[in-house]
């Protein structure tokens, strides 16, 4: 196990929380990512371009040649990433940086607000 780090213990108490609201069932609809995104002012149109990478294999490679091309270009680029392999802050780089915990814990946190009850996972 590698050493807990600062923000470790309030980004897992805010995921715990947001993971409790989970429905049992399966619910592969967009509804509940719909209803918070609103209730968050809809960020996602305001957002520079974005690339998804899906499928089986190689998106960890695609993600890093993309990234390092378009960096290379003089772009910024943010890159979320998932799964993680040790703190949940590995998922998130901004502009080639880790997200710092005190911006995580704030995005989190405005995200269980915004939700009230509803589940969001």
């Amino acid at each position: 196990m590698s050493p807990s780090r600062p923000g470790d213990d309030a980004v897992g108490a805010v995921l715990a929380r947001l993971a409790a609201r989970h429905p049992r069932r399966i619910d592969l609809g967009l509804e509940r990512i719909v209803a918070l995104l609103k209730r968050l002012g809809n960020p996602h149109h305001r957002v520079p371009p974005v690339i998804h990478v899906a499928g089986t294999n190689g998106k960890g490679s695609t993600v890093a040649f993309a990234r390092a091309c378009l960096e290379a270009a003089g772009h910024r680029v943010h890159v979320y990433t998932s799964p993680h392999l040790v703190r949940f802050h590995e998922r998130i780089r901004l502009a080639g940086k880790l997200i710092d915990d005190a911006r995580l814990i704030a995005c989190l946190e405005q995200a269980e607000k915004a939700a009230a009850d509803d589940p969001v996972t």
